[in-house]
C-alpha cells in the first residue's frame, strides 16, 4: 500500500533494464519504495539492474524475463509481476520500446511490425491489464514513457515516433479512463535523453540525461501533472510545432 504521502511502496517496471527506468527506481526507493519486480528481455541486464535497486536500498527485488514482441504472454507476463509483489502494487512503469533504425525499418515490414509491437502493442495491451488490475486493488500509479518524437512525427524517424504516438495516445486515453477509479496515470515525454540508446547519435536541442528525467517524474508526479515533459520547456516548444504547416515542419532540420 502507499505511504501516508501517497508515495509508492512497491513497483512493477516494464523494461527494468532502459537507462530512465532504473533512474527513476533509483529516485523511488529512498522514497519508500522497497518492493520491486524488473520485467525485461536480457537476463543479463535485468540481474544488473536488480543489484542497482538492492544496492540503492530494496529490501525485496525479484526478475520476470518476457519478450515484448511475444504477444499472447502479455496477460501473463502482468500476473507473474503482479504476484512476485505480493498482490498489492502501488506503481506500474512502461518503459518497454525500442528505437530500431528507420533507414532499416522503412523497407523491412518485419523489422516495422516488431518497432510497432515492442513499442505500442505489447505496452498498451500491458497497460489495459496492469490497470484492470490496479482498478480491483481501488488505489495505484501508472508511469508510462513516451516521447517528444510522438508528439509530431519527423521524416526523419517516423518509424518510432509513430510508434510512441500510438503509446502516448493510449496513454491520455487511459488517464481518462481512470478518473475516478483511484488510478492515477502519468505520461512521460522526454526530448532526447543521453542513454545507451541513443548513444552514438548526434544530441539534439534540450538534451537531458536519465537523472534529470527521473526528477521530473517524481515531481510531476507530486504536482499531479498528467502529462509530464522532460525537460518542461519543450511543453512550450511543441505546442508550436504543432502548429506548423507541413511544408514548414518537414524543412526544419532533423
Amino acid at each position: 500500500m502507499q505511504d501516508a504521502f501517497g508515495r509508492p511502496q512497491s513497483a512493477v517496471v516494464f523494461g527494468g533494464t532502459s537507462d530512465i527506468a532504473r533512474a527513476i527506481v533509483e529516485r523511488l526507493i529512498p522514497l519508500g519504495c522497497r518492493t520491486v519486480v524488473l520485467a525485461g528481455r536480457d537476463a543479463t541486464a535485468l540481474a544488473k539492474s536488480a543489484e542497482e535497486a538492492r544496492a540503492t536500498g530494496a529490501t525485496q527485488v525479484d526478475e520476470v524475463i518476457f519478450d515484448a514482441r511475444n504477444l499472447p504472454d502479455v496477460s501473463s507476463v502482468v500476473a507473474d509481476c503482479f504476484a512476485a509483489a505480493g498482490g498489492d502494487v502501488d506503481l506500474v512503469l512502461m518503459a518497454v520500446g525500442v528505437l530500431g533504425n528507420q533507414e532499416r525499418d522503412e523497407v523491412d515490414a518485419a523489422a516495422t511490425a516488431d518497432v510497432l509491437t515492442a513499442s505500442t502493442v505489447w505496452p498498451a495491451a500491458a497497460l489495459a491489464a496492469s490497470f484492470e488490475k490496479l482498478k480491483k486493488q481501488g488505489h495505484g500509479k501508472i508511469v508510462v514513457l513516451s516521447s517528444v518524437a510522438g508528439v509530431r512525427v519527423r521524416r526523419a524517424n517516423y518509424v518510432y515516433g509513430a510508434a510512441k504516438s500510438g503509446l502516448d495516445a493510449y496513454a491520455i486515453g487511459l488517464s481518462e479512463a481512470a478518473r475516478g477509479t483511484g488510478v492515477d496515470v502519468y505520461v512521460v515525454r522526454p526530448g532526447f535523453v543521453k542513454t545507451k540508446m541513443t548513444e552514438g547519435l548526434p544530441a539534439a536541442p534540450f538534451s537531458t540525461d536519465r537523472a534529470a528525467v527521473a526528477d521530473a517524474v517524481i515531481r510531476g508526479m507530486e504536482q499531479g501533472q498528467t502529462v509530464i515533459w522532460a525537460p518542461a520547456p519543450l511543453r512550450y516548444l511543441f505546442n508550436v510545432f504543432r502548429l506548423l504547416p507541413q511544408f514548414v515542419w518537414r524543412r526544419l532540420p532533423g
